[in-house]
């Protein structure tokens, strides 16, 4: 079965980034489930014709997962916004493992910020270890490199350049003080509440 593109067109009109820099994300976006289903066809098609030894089996199936995953993050990004914010509950459980992990919000916070502000392409995720419990706060330089093994993302923030230098050119961290206001903290508390406990 093929995957197909979800619409985030509800995100436009946020405040502090342009429906121009949206709609354009939002492109790069779709090209991604496109060549996903196409990289998905060609690995079915060499695999019916039992030709899984070649060099093109093996590159298209490296290929697979940058493009999966460039898939898979926008969908987490894009899901974790929403017009006007939607702030954090203190009370809840998310926050409470925050603040336990990381010794506060604000030390999570500072952290998560600090991630995005690295020098290079990336994403930055907020994610969870199931058979330890422990929340961090992860750099991913492509999308098929730098996840943690079994790690379920909670947020994620987008700081490849197409993310933010139509509006803020070079200025990453006013993008990030954007973000901020923009999270939908109930799409990622209900992330943390509907992960699964894992044991090896």
């Amino acid at each position: 079965m093929a995957y197909e593109a979800r619409n985030y067109e509800q995100l436009l009109g946020i405040d502090g980034l342009s429906d121009q820099i949206l709609k354009n994300h939002f492109t790069l976006y779709q090209g991604y489930v496109t060549n996903t289903n196409k990289l998905a066809d060609a690995l079915n098609q060499l695999l019916k014709e039992g030709k899984i030894a070649v060099p093109e089996y093996a590159e298209l199936k490296r290929r697979f997962g940058w493009e999966f995953n460039g898939m898979r993050l926008h969908e987490y990004y894009f899901g974790n916004m929403v017009k006007g914010g939607k702030g954090l509950d203190p009370a809840s459980g998310l926050a409470q493992k925050l603040a336990a992990d990381f010794g506060s919000y604000d030390n999570w916070q500072k952290d998560f910020k600090a991630s995005g502000a690295i020098r290079g392409i990336g994403w930055v995720v907020l994610c969870l270890d199931p058979v330890a419990n422990r929340t961090c706060n992860v750099w991913i330089n492509e999308h098929d490199a730098g996840h943690l093994a079994g790690g379920i993302p909670l947020m994620i923030m987008d700081v490849f350049e197409h993310a933010f230098m139509i509006d803020y050119g070079l200025k990453r961290a006013d993008y990030i003080e954007t973000f901020f206001r923009v999270i939908d903290w109930s799409a990622v508390t209900a992330r943390y509440a509907n992960a699964p406990k894992v044991t090896l």
